[in-house]
């Protein structure tokens, strides 16, 4: 698998080549720090607000572990966004707990900062941003690293960021198929979704190739208990359902998390907007400026797009709109394709309903039948993603990047247009 079947199909600095490199080497290396709206303080409230630093925590693994220790179940812990896995981050999170047990946790690589009470909790709405600190190493020895950056740079500048395609990440790290879950969702098939997470292999998971493999096959899950890693604990759990209850695939995926569940079908309408993103870029479309037919997004009171209340481009404003998005107050948009879609027209939309059309899906494909909590409505996704303050320092065989990014967007798009490598180095 490569980046194209995930739908990241271009790059903008198309033309110029990359620094190649690795992301990763150790998880200092990918150092994220969150920017969110902190609840205001009340010495009587029911919540507690902290900073929780953590390092190379999967971001479901680690709400059980806060949740288990505290005695709390996991809606009681509440969290503005998903941070990367193996990475040292900060992020505000929220616990109804008291603040005596929450400065008294011991997990390991988690640390409380800065807790106090409040009548809110934290939710996703709270995010506005991120700061990355990231280091590429093992870069290329071929190329002229600090030209070929300087190059990207200009380029990107130039549009006042990068194309704000969803990351590998958002597919899977180890196994980018959660659009394919997604996908098999859409179309009804919970076994088929159920069996694409728990067998499938795909040859770069040693330790759980030989477990998947026979489970493909045999159907056998309750053999299946005793040959899957104890690690794998989402697999685990769906497969013990099916133990004591076979054929309940719904069943089986509501064990779940809700999040990880969501995260299916927002992975395939993801998908889909990359396909989208790759079609315009291909077309020598602008992703910065407006056109007739597009739909733009005005800035919230925080200062980020607005994703729910796009505004059509017509003869009558596009001046408007292009003035607008040329001051960074506004942003050409794509589908994230849902059950209540509305569509940009002109170019764009014949772009999105020609992606649409090619996946045989119709907007209530996206209302799950038996998952309601899985279904999506759909909402609108910037084309740009703006990148402030970009720094970048030169080591020997590494290169250094700091810069702050919207929430949503993904640090590892805007350095792929710098390292062109294989996905797997992301």
């Amino acid at each position: 698998m490569n980046e194209a079947d995930l739908g990241l199909e271009c790059f903008y600095s198309e033309g110029i080549p990359g620094i190649g490199g690795k992301l990763r080497v150790s998880p200092e290396d990918f150092a994220v720090d969150e920017i969110s709206v902190r609840p205001a303080e009340n010495p009587d409230g029911k919540y507690v607000i902290a900073i929780v630093w953590h390092r190379n925590w999967e971001a479901n693994r680690l709400l059980r572990r806060l949740g288990n220790n505290l005695r709390i179940g996991r809606t009681s812990v509440g969290f503005a966004g998903t941070k990367d896995g193996r990475s040292v981050a900060t992020q505000l999170m929220s616990f109804r707990a008291k603040i005596e047990t929450v400065n008294g946790l011991e997990i390991p690589d988690v640390k409380i900062l800065d807790a106090y009470t409040s009548n809110r909790s934290i939710s996703i709405g709270d995010l506005i941003g991120n700061r990355f600190s990231v280091v590429v190493n093992e870069v290329g020895q071929d190329v002229e690293t600090r030209g070929v950056c300087e190059a990207v740079r200009e380029r990107l500048e130039g549009i006042g960021g990068f194309p704000n395609y969803f990351g590998v990440q958002r597919f899977g790290s180890v196994r980018p198929i959660t659009h394919l879950i997604g996908k098999d969702l859409s179309r009804g098939d919970p076994e088929g979704a159920v069996m694409r997470y728990v067998a499938n292999p795909m040859q770069n998971d040693s330790e759980g190739d030989d477990a998947r493999s026979a489970l493909q096959q045999s159907m056998d899950f309750r053999k299946a208990m005793t040959e899957f890693p104890t690690k794998f604990t989402f697999e685990r759990v769906m497969i013990s359902h099916l133990v004591e209850n076979p054929d309940d695939y719904i069943g089986a995926l509501r064990r779940l998390p809700r999040n990880l569940l969501m995260m299916f079908v927002h992975a395939y309408q993801s998908y889909m907007f990359n396909k989208i993103l790759s079609e315009r870029i291909r077309r020598g479309l602008p992703i910065h400026e407006p056109l007739e037919g597009d739909l733009v997004l005005p800035l919230t009171k925080n200062g980020v797009p607005d994703h729910d209340n796009p505004i059509e481009v017509t003869e009558h404003n596009i001046a408007k709109a292009s003035k607008n998005a040329a001051e960074g107050k506004a942003f050409v948009s794509g589908s994230l394709f849902g059950t209540q879609s509305v569509l940009a027209s002109g170019e764009m939309g014949e772009i999105e309903r020609k992606v649409i059309e090619s996946e045989g899906v119709s907007s209530s494909d996206f209302q799950i039948v038996g998952l309601r909590e899985a279904s999506s409505k759909g909402t609108r996704r910037e084309l740009l993603a703006p990148m402030k303050d970009l720094a970048i320092e030169f080591d020997d065989q590494a290169v250094a990047f700091r810069f702050m990014l919207n929430k949503g967007c993904y640090a590892t798009c805007l350095l792929r247009e710098f390292m062109k490598a294989d996905m797997s180095k992301y």
